[in-house]
């Protein structure tokens, strides 16, 4: 005999008491089959944590992309029709985009079932963002396919952090107010895009000065929280990737990230922010690239991270308590 999930069995009662209800008039009586206690505590029907086995504690995939190209000149990069088709999949298969402040400040806001993914873009070029005569975003760019797609597609946030070097967007003056003003956020990707290990120590640091100058004089007030390695390459002082002085402006970043190729732990579980992976989204020949990944999740749903719909408690699985940072303890549910 087939089995019916118990959120399944719940909706359907109240459906029937409703249109009994609706029947009868509203000074009927309630039929005595349906007792108190046969009916939920509250009007509210939604599937438990274990019924949807969310877990709060699973894999993100931090998705990494480059330059969009009708023409792809490396592995890094891809077509525009190539980073519509990864759009649709996501969606597809329950992904909905949240922001690196998000995702590290543990506010993800997500509806039950669903799982987080982090779009993030490097090196700041017109094949992401760039606008048109009339000052519209270009429809082909990475941002202008974005949009479009979160039009037709109810849920799917429009937003992505973007890791923008000096001058970014062919020093376009609009658009990291237009990215910030839409959702977006801005991260640090070095001024001039460096090597990081071929630099001295007060090098870096200025790479890093620079870059937030530039970021700061673009968008007043703006606080960038994390940075991108360019080339995926830390300094020969990991430690100055995120934190440093130069000519008397100071820089902390609460995350490092990687080039990667694997996802990122949940927020709550066992992160470590100077070296958070990414996967590679580009040509197919991109060893463990987004595709990979994404069909190793589909495979073993388990491990992915799946929100339980509600942003004041983590739930997860019983037996992955031990992933748990004790920092998120008073949140806890496990199940």
């Amino acid at each position: 005999m087939m089995r019916y999930p118990a959120f399944a069995i719940r909706t359907a009662v109240a459906m029937l008491c409703a249109a009994l209800t609706a029947c009868n008039g509203p000074n009927a009586s309630a039929p005595q089959a349906i007792t108190e206690t046969s009916l939920p505590s509250t009007p509210s029907i939604s599937p438990s944590p274990a019924e949807i086995a969310a877990n709060e504690l699973g894999l993100v995939p931090v998705l990494m992309y480059h330059q969009l190209s009708s023409d792809p000149a490396g592995e890094y990069d891809q077509t525009p029709e190539e980073f519509r088709v990864e759009l649709d999949r996501l969606y597809r298969e329950g992904y909905r985009p949240v922001t690196m402040t998000q995702y590290l400040s543990g506010v993800i806001d997500l509806p039950a079932g669903t799982h987080a993914v982090l779009l993030t873009f490097d090196d700041s070029t017109t094949s992401q963002l760039r606008f048109t005569d009339d000052g519209a975003v270009a429809p082909d760019c990475a941002v202008g396919i974005l949009q479009e797609f979160a039009t037709g597609h109810p849920g799917f946030a429009p937003v992505a952090t973007f890791y923008v070097n000096n001058q970014p967007f062919a020093g376009d003056a609009r658009a990291l107010p237009w990215l910030v003003a839409h959702g977006s956020e801005i991260g640090a990707h070095t001024a001039d895009h460096r090597n990081l290990a071929s630099l001295g120590a007060e090098a870096v640091q200025r790479e890093m000065v620079q870059n937030l100058r530039a970021i700061t004089a673009a968008v007043p007030g703006i606080t960038v929280r994390t940075m991108a390695l360019p080339l995926g390459v830390f300094p020969t002082d990991h430690a100055l990737a995120a934190k440093g002085t130069w000519d008397g402006t100071s820089y902390v970043f609460d995350a490092v990230l990687l080039v990667g190729a694997n996802p990122a732990p949940a927020p709550y579980g066992p992160i470590d922010p100077g070296a958070v992976p990414r996967i590679r989204s580009g040509r197919a020949e991109v060893p463990f690239d987004s595709a990979y990944w994404l069909d190793r999740l589909a495979a073993d749903p388990d491990h992915r991270y799946t929100s339980d719909g509600d942003p004041q408690r983590i739930s997860f699985p019983r037996h992955l308590a031990g992933d748990l940072n004790p920092r998120w303890a008073g949140r806890a549910n496990p199940y």
